[in-house]
């Protein structure tokens, strides 16, 4: 089976479901592994016995059905918002993918019930909250499964409100169906809530990761400063993957500059830190991501089912559910994002300032205008919430189930943070983007690097220069618009005939 990678997440895993509409063997071979259990007397947890502290009672062969059918419907105690609709579909998709590996011993029926959900874009909403990021994300999971009993609910088309599972199963023909011994803890046993999320949030820094530094040039060819930093020498000696790569592009980007040029003897000897230590802060950040990705790569491409069942018969009960790798990196993520958007938010107030002919707050009158105050005010919230935000949860435990899960990850709480992080963190971003946008253009006539210069023409093609106040939230969300498209990380590369890192 092949590995879905979070670089390319999407099509991978959309490449995936398609294999496995043709392919079954190894999901229908554990599922024998199962059936055969069943009838050699012996005591196999959450087959045939209770589950987590009600282990050790026996359950009668005529109830197996009911015993999982209760445990999906007992575990559906999610509260809060519910999962956006992108991130609910993505633990379908990986929680399919997970069973299909074969060491679940799920029944072919409940699978392709689940399959037959992403075909038709049928997805379950989930609430967030529930999960302590051990013995799976139950709670989470329960509701993504309820739909297969008729229960819960799925979302429209348009991800703006849910519909009555019952509704749509009846629409189309189709009755609930009844889990099989096994069925229900296969369901809600796994990481999904947690790997979505963190496969969600990093694909997307992957790109806004680049997007950093191309912002980061802008607002260092504004504030004229200095290319020395970005010296090659500089980051041979200190050869730090992140670090190197973070210089490169920046050097890239100001290839051409006649603003570095026209300032190359000014007598001034270093910049503040948000500008020369660009390459060390996102250099940073950046070997940080890389080893989240990495993790939560190996993460989606497991079995975090319990208990497992091999190929030999074997049915062994062990820990693969606990969310504990997935939670210290989630935590590490949400650090490494949160300082771009501190470095940033140094870079916009430094923009303010009135630095070596710019005008304070970026504007020819003020008094009469506020120019560019207030959404550097923004940027400073944004950024001292997500100091909040990065308190790690996986340093935290609380028992559960009388004792028997007595050491749990907290890694939904720190899923459920990293997405807001990193929206916080693309608002800052957006902010400084059009900050520096407005301050390059008072060091016209003199051109800056061809990257910074396509990519400064990117953003006037759809946000105006500002000669007086104006209603700056629509520009924050047009420059965050960009910051997320590809245009103009794509206009940049082709311009300096180079990929950035």
């Amino acid at each position: 089976m092949e590995n879905v990678s979070i670089s390319n997440l999407y099509s991978d895993l959309n490449k995936r479901i398609n294999q496995l509409k043709k392919e079954k063997k190894a999901l229908t071979d554990s599922r024998k592994v199962v059936e055969d259990a069943l009838k050699d007397g012996n005591a196999y947890y959450g087959i045939n016995t209770g589950f987590g502290a009600l282990a050790g009672k026996r359950v009668n062969d005529a109830d197996l059905k009911q015993l999982q059918r209760n445990l999906i419907l007992s575990h559906s105690v999610g509260v809060g918002n519910l999962v956006p609709k992108v991130i609910s579909r993505l633990m379908l998709q990986l929680k399919v993918h997970a069973l299909a590996i074969g060491y679940s011993g799920i029944s072919e029926e409940t699978f392709d019930r689940l399959m037959l959900f992403i075909e038709n874009d049928w997805i379950p909403a989930i609430p967030e909250k529930g999960s302590v990021g051990a013995s799976g994300d139950l709670a989470p999971l329960a509701h993504m499964s309820l739909p297969l009993l008729g229960f819960g609910e799925f979302w429209n088309e348009e991800g703006t409100a849910t519909v009555p599972a019952d509704e749509v199963l009846k629409k189309n023909g189709l009755d609930p169906i009844d889990l099989q011994p096994k069925d229900g803890l296969s369901l809600i046993n796994g990481t999904q809530l947690m790997s979505a999320y963190g496969s969600f949030v990093l694909e997307k820094s992957l790109h806004l990761l680049k997007m950093a530094d191309v912002i980061a040039a802008m607002s260092l060819e504004a504030l004229q400063g200095s290319i020395r930093p970005f010296d090659e020498r500089i980051h041979k000696i200190r050869p730090h993957h992140g670090q190197k790569n973070v210089a490169e592009n920046v050097r890239n980007l100001l290839a051409e500059s006649e603003i570095l040029e026209s300032h190359r003897h000014c007598g001034k000897v270093q910049d503040p830190y948000c500008l020369r230590c660009v390459p060390q802060v996102h250099g940073a950040s950046r070997d940080a991501i890389d080893h989240a990705v990495s993790v939560v790569q190996t993460e989606i491409n497991s079995v975090t089912d319990n208990p497992l069942v091999f190929p030999d018969g074997d049915i062994i009960s062990g820990g693969n559910f606990h969310g504990q790798p997935l939670a210290l990196v989630l935590d590490f993520a949400k650090i490494a994002l949160a300082e771009i958007a501190s470095i940033s938010e140094r870079r916009t107030y430094l923009l303010l300032e009135g630095h070596d002919g710019l005008p304070k707050l970026l504007m020819q009158e003020t008094g009469i205008n506020s120019g560019f105050m207030i959404p550097q005010y923004t940027s400073a919230a944004l950024v001292s919430e997500n100091k909040v935000l990065c308190h790690p949860s996986s340093v935290d435990s609380i028992p559960t189930s009388l004792g028997q899960e007595d050491h749990v990850s907290m890694g939904s709480i720190s899923a459920l943070h990293l997405l807001k992080v990193y929206e916080n963190v693309e608002q800052v971003l957006g902010i400084e983007l059009f900050t520096a946008a407005q301050a390059l253009d008072f060091r016209k006539p003199l051109r800056p690097g061809k990257g910074v210069e396509k990519t400064h023409g990117v953003i006037r093609e759809t946000i105006p220069h500002a000669a007086e106040d104006q209603y700056f939230k629509d520009d924050i969300s047009q420059a965050v618009d960009l910051l997320r498209g590809t245009e103009m990380l794509e206009k940049a590369e082709n311009i300096i005939n180079k990929k950035l890192n």
